[in-house]
């Protein structure tokens, strides 16, 4: 997982992610306030030592770790109340990518680290 982090005056502290991964730097930007990043973590290790998932609905993703990965979905994928078909004739569809992304639990445990070491030394 291939990520950049960013001091910008004017926006804060961000994350640029590669293409694959941007839904998870999505999620780090705008679901999970800076103030909340060290309890998150304490949150993350409980998952690593337990048999629990942990499930995280944000305004826009939703984030499910476990102590194997970590899982995030856009909540657009779950609109299934629209019905799509209504516009077949435009040749519309909901494309998934950018709208699922996963990686391995220690990879996201690692981010969240230097995240907040970056976060931290930047103050």
């Amino acid at each position: 997982m291939e990520y950049q982090f960013i001091r910008d005056p004017i926006s804060g502290f961000k994350v640029r992610m590669s293409e694959e991964h941007a839904l998870v730097g999505r999620w780090l930007n705008e679901e999970l306030p800076l103030n909340e990043v060290s309890s998150f973590i304490e949150k993350m290790d409980t998952v690593k030592q337990g048999t629990e998932e942990l499930k995280i609905e944000g305004k826009e993703v939703r984030l499910t770790l476990s102590k194997d990965e970590a899982l995030f979905e856009a909540h657009t994928l779950f609109q299934n109340e629209v019905d799509l078909s209504r516009y077949e004739d435009d040749f519309l569809e909901l494309d998934e990518d950018g709208l699922i992304a996963g990686c391995g639990f220690e990879d996201f445990q690692a981010l969240m680290h230097d995240w907040i070491k970056f976060v931290q030394s930047r103050r």
